[in-house]
């Protein structure tokens, strides 16, 4: 009788290890990790990797205020895990706590952005803005500079469509475009806090 009080006390300590640990990468609640994270900030090739293998971390990073694009980083952050999540909020995430190193990416190959962003309510919507005559994205941490005049051309019409969107947004209209993709290098002119436009592709 004794073995059996004792397999299941087991079996139940097991279970219970088990439900603590949540997402792909089956982490604790406030577990401190360290995340590597790329030089292609806001880029479709932006991607959030733990350390030491390097696989795909499975959340969002939260917080990381000072990142800035052409470096990469690794950063200590904490496993947040929540039961109850605000709607059409994931259930799991990582909050930045601290960089360990950081490091200026030598490279120029060319990447892509969207311009174009769905979201969950909301639909698809224009993530550009504009001061002055400076083209911005991701909150206005990333200015886009473009190689050519085509181009600056291309990131004003989309600017001017971005305006209608928003002096419409009773309407809930959409953008023109199913698409907007860039593609970008980092900008030897302002490394740091700018792309440089090469070109853009648009989807109707």
């Amino acid at each position: 009788m004794k073995h059996y009080i004792l397999l299941f006390l087991a079996v139940a300590l097991l279970s219970c290890a088990k439900e603590d640990l949540h997402g792909p990468l089956k982490l604790k609640n406030g577990q401190v990790v360290e995340l590597f994270v790329n030089h292609q900030y806001g880029s479709t090739e932006d991607r959030i990797l733990k350390l030491p293998n390097k696989e795909d971390a499975g959340a969002a990073l939260y917080y990381f205020e000072d990142r800035q694009p052409g470096y990469t980083y690794r950063v200590k952050a904490k496993f947040v895990f929540t039961e109850t999540p605000l709607e059409d909020s994931p259930s799991y995430w990582y909050e930045y706590l601290a960089t360990v190193a950081k490091e200026k990416h030598t490279g120029n190959d060319p990447f892509e952005i969207e311009i174009i962003q769905a979201y969950i309510p909301g639909g698809p919507t224009i993530q550009m803005n504009k001061k002055g005559n400076d083209y911005f994205i991701r909150s206005d941490k990333i200015q886009l500079t473009y190689a050519n005049d085509a181009v600056r051309s291309q990131l004003e019409e989309i600017w001017q469509n971005a305006l209608e969107m928003r002096n419409n947004y009773l309407s809930n209209q959409f953008p023109k475009w199913k698409s907007v993709k860039a593609t970008v290098n980092h900008d030897p002119q302002k490394f740091g806090s700018a792309y440089l436009v090469q070109k853009i592709q648009f989807t109707p």
